[in-house]
């Protein structure tokens, strides 16, 4: 990012408090109490879980270019992660079964490391202008089938592995949140400009030198342009 443009930016300060005390919370009863005030569930969202990809899904996820997954370790510790592809890289295999290419990312191998402890998984698709979400829930384990690897190839580059789901959950999810979020149509889009680089981002916080974050935004710039199907060599 140009100095120019760092030095447009407002200082960095900590977030406003939104209240002068931590915010009261609901102890077991008060919290049990609160969820059983809910109205009754609606017939078509109690059994809207199909546990299977129908044509509609199946259609829905070949046509998706972003998936978020969700994974935990053996004590219960979440991730979720972004998966972001071509239209047709996310493999629905059969109504109980689908595969999703790992990517070059940088190695920490969250969700491949949980999914060593705990197979559960959770996805859900986002196709951009359809403001519903397909949402999958089952088990996974990894695969380098070369045939499956082949099929899911970018640019000529095979990913190293993939993730192959045995569906147990799956439904289409209503729209609310994204006509709320209007995250499709652009009106809470924010200028790039407005927040420094991902590097510089990190080297505040690791407390990087100067010189660092530079080359720490070079390697990023690289990552984005020649990392996106294959890793770049070592630094």
């Amino acid at each position: 990012m140009p100095d120019s443009v760092l030095a447009s930016l407002p200082p960095l300060v900590a977030p406003p408090a939104v209240a002068e005390k931590p915010p009261a919370v609901l102890d077991a009863a008060g919290a049990q109490a609160l969820v059983d005030s809910f109205a009754e569930v609606s017939k078509g969202a109690r059994y809207k879980d199909i546990g299977r990809i129908d044509a509609h899904m199946a259609r829905f996820i070949a046509l998706a270019p972003l998936c978020l997954l969700s994974t935990a370790d053996a004590a219960g510790k979440q991730d979720v992660t972004p998966r972001g592809d071509p239209p047709g890289s996310f493999k629905v295999i059969d109504a109980h079964t689908i595969a999703i290419p790992d990517r070059p990312g940088n190695n920490r191998l969250d969700t491949l490391r949980n999914l060593l402890e705990n197979p559960e998984i959770a996805l859900i698709f986002l196709l951009p202008g359809i403001s519903e979400t397909v949402r999958l829930a089952g088990t996974a384990k990894l695969s380098t089938d070369p045939e499956l690897l082949a099929a899911m190839a970018v640019q000529g580059k095979t990913p190293k592995c993939c993730i192959v789901m045995t569906v147990r959950q799956a439904y289409l999810h209503c729209a609310k949140a994204l006509i709320r979020s209007k995250l499709w149509g652009g009106d809470y889009a924010v200028a790039k400009s407005s927040f420094p680089s991902i590097g510089r981002i990190i080297g505040d916080q690791l407390g990087y030198t100067e010189d660092e974050k530079k080359a720490a935004d070079t390697r990023t710039e690289l990552a984005y342009r020649d990392g996106l199907w294959a890793p770049l060599p070592p630094a």
